[in-house]
């Protein structure tokens, strides 16, 4: 995960992680990844079940029960145990984790446990009604996937519609008072729309997004040809540069980021040594402090069934099961 407002606008500087002396347990969200002692951010597909079709899937998921999801008793004593470990942030996802019908209770329960507590969802099931049973629980941040404008998106999660709901879901999160945010995956398809993504971040005052690069993994392995080449992904990393500026430049600050493809910190190095050395400077040392790929050290997943794995894409490798 590259903080693009972070290190290309200048909005944390080394000395801001040194004041809560770069400890998980005490840093703010927004300053987790230059921790030194790596507590993980925990991804839980709490289930795998999910209502849309997307080509990307790294879950492969359906519109079906599953039979081997961790019971009630089961999710109960993961969530103890990532707690006496020191977990900072429990990240519910999926599958869709709107589906799943004690999300609210878990959400609260990890809260009580000291956890913050945070989703991951394609927002079509964000009601106003689950908006606010999620913010009274003390859930602090809604990740919506929006992949595109609507023809794009619609197309792209397989189900017609997806769009609206998406817009809906964002109005009914911000009048609840959750903070809310973008998350988008880079490919051939929808770089076109990226423009139109910091277009909607101003004009719905949306205060986050995250840029995933294409990972091939699940579905995903099955769109690998519709990556972009390195020359598309250093153009579209330029113009997310140019608009997170402009955004900032005029006081519309949001927080934008890049993830799953560490070589975007180097490149933002890179350009700052033409433009700014001495920012450049600073730069390089935050990106020593976030080091590399924190997979298993940085963040760590656990699927429906109990499996652990470095992060919630490498789901071929098993670190074991919190069944066991």
């Amino acid at each position: 995960m590259i903080g693009i407002s972070k290190l290309y606008c200048a909005t944390v500087e080394p000395s801001d992680t040194l004041r809560y002396s770069r400890l998980s347990g005490e840093l703010p969200s927004h300053l987790l990844q230059f921790s030194k002692d790596k507590k993980p951010v925990v991804v839980w597909n709490m289930t795998r079940r999910c209502n849309l079709k997307c080509v990307h899937c790294y879950a492969r998921s359906e519109d079906i029960s599953y039979d081997n999801e961790l019971t009630h008793e089961q999710s109960i004593a993961m969530m103890d145990d990532l707690a006496r470990f020191g977990v900072p942030v429990l990240l519910f996802s999926g599958g869709e984790p709107t589906v799943h019908p004690r999300l609210v209770e878990y959400a609260k329960y990890a809260v009580s446990k000291g956890m913050r507590a945070v989703i991951s969802t394609n927002g079509t099931l964000i009601t106003k009604e689950k908006a606010k049973a999620l913010k009274e629980v003390g859930l602090s941040y809604v990740g919506i996937s929006l992949d595109g404008l609507e023809a794009t998106h619609d197309k792209f999660r397989g189900v017609k519609g997806s769009y609206k709901k998406v817009m809906a879901a964002i109005e009914n999160c911000q009048e609840a008072g959750i903070k809310v945010g973008l998350r988008f995956t880079l490919n051939k398809r929808n770089v076109k729309d990226v423009p139109g993504i910091f277009d909607l971040l101003e004009e719905k005052n949306i205060p986050r997004a995250c840029f995933y690069h294409l990972v091939y993994s699940g579905r995903g392995s099955e769109i690998a040809k519709e990556d972009l080449s390195h020359e598309e992904t250093r153009e579209i990393l330029d113009l997310i540069m140019d608009r997170t500026k402009d955004l900032h430049d005029r006081n519309l600050a949001k927080e934008i980021l890049t993830v799953d493809n560490h070589a975007d910190g180097p490149y933002v190095y890179q350009r700052l040594l033409n433009e700014d050395p001495q920012r450049a400077a600073e730069v390089l040392e935050l990106l020593e402090m976030n080091e590399g790929n924190n997979s298993g050290r940085g963040i760590g997943c656990i699927s429906w069934d109990g499996e652990v794995h470095p992060d919630q894409f490498w789901r071929e490798k098993s670190l074991g099961n919190v069944k066991d």
